[in-house]
């Protein structure tokens, strides 16, 4: 299937935007999905102002590039995050750190813009992070009754409703990215955020196998579960490395940590079934493009980003439009 294929630009945002157009393109990408820190998209601007936009999509046209989606994983996370310590400081304008409410009121504002952003860039999805009051309840010691998970969806619910409302009005899905540290992390408690929304038509999701895969969810699984909400599709491998040290949990390593129990890989280098994401996802005849999300700790991300951009057209096959054996109906 001839479906796009983009690069996600979060992990290149040290790099100029021209010279990420530039590098993409020889790379063989379709596009980018433009990460909206660093200089790659700013929202606030493109909110207000359509000749930015104009420009960043000349930019884009000049190396033979399009935009299908852009993506504020940072600012999301800080609807719902605590943020309580310095960590998300980095995500935020300095003007409000260390501040947890003036980080979150700088981000719920920011997301508004987003779908307004989107819009006047002639996107129809925007991608990213929720952020979770509750996350740290994960692990269920000290015990924390129902209630008070319930209590972090609702809190979700208050936060999002009137930012989703902004993105219905524009036009434009949010699509969440499933993933430990937000409000939906796995199968179960994807459902329950969708409740607590009252599913929400903006919302949907972006879905990344890998961050599935290292905790033991089936991807195709989440794809069968919401074929309707599935907005957008990061291309992402990871791989299981546990050696009777270190476990799931990370054992307070750093990402890329040799010794950690799962690594994010190099597509095609991990163990995340593609050929099933693939069919699942022509069953329910997903058409928007597939974005490699670049991350492994153990490869040059050049070398690794052009490797991807042919994994994903070689994996990418076009679902039969007759039944095998529909020629013996004759």
């Amino acid at each position: 299937m001839a479906r796009k294929v983009t690069l996600f630009t979060g992990q290149w945002a040290d790099l100029p935007i021209e010279t990420m157009c530039e590098m993409a393109a020889d790379m063989g990408y379709d596009g980018l999905e433009l990460a909206t820190w660093g200089d790659h998209f700013d929202v606030d601007k493109a909110a207000k102002s359509k000749k930015y936009c104009a420009d960043h999509r000349a930019l884009l046209a000049k190396y033979g590039l399009g935009c299908w989606s852009i993506s504020t994983h940072l600012q999301g996370q800080l609807v719902c995050d605590p943020n309580t310590d310095a960590r998300s400081d980095q995500f935020a304008p300095a003007s409000v750190a260390g501040d947890a409410e003036a980080k979150r009121k700088w981000a719920v504002k920011t997301m508004k813009n987003a779908a307004r952003a989107a819009k006047n860039f002639g996107v129809k999805v925007v991608n990213g992070f929720t952020g979770s009051s509750i996350w740290h309840m994960v692990y269920n010691f000290p015990p924390a009754s129902q209630a008070e998970i319930q209590g972090g969806f609702d809190y979700f619910a208050k936060m999002w409703t009137p930012i989703l409302d902004v993105f219905k009005t524009n036009k434009i899905k949010f699509a969440l990215e499933v993933h430990p540290t937000e409000i939906a992390f796995d199968i179960h408690s994807t459902r329950h955020a969708l409740a607590a929304i009252k599913n929400h038509s903006a919302f949907g999701f972006n879905f990344d196998p890998s961050h599935l895969f290292w905790q033991g969810v089936d991807p195709v699984k989440f794809i069968q579960a919401f074929p309707k909400k599935i907005f957008h599709v990061h291309m992402k491998d990871a791989a299981m490395q546990l050696d009777g040290e270190s476990g799931v949990l990370g054992s307070h390593l750093d990402l890329g940590d040799p010794r950690c129990g799962w690594m994010f890989r190099s597509l095609g280098h991990g163990e995340v079934d593609f050929e099933g994401i693939i069919r699942a996802l022509n069953t329910i005849k997903y058409k928007g493009p597939l974005s490699v999300e670049w991350e492994d700790a153990g490869m040059d991300r050049v070398e690794g980003a052009i490797e991807a951009c042919d994994f994903v057209r070689a994996v990418d096959f076009t679902p039969s439009d007759i039944a095998f054996d529909g020629q013996f109906d004759k």
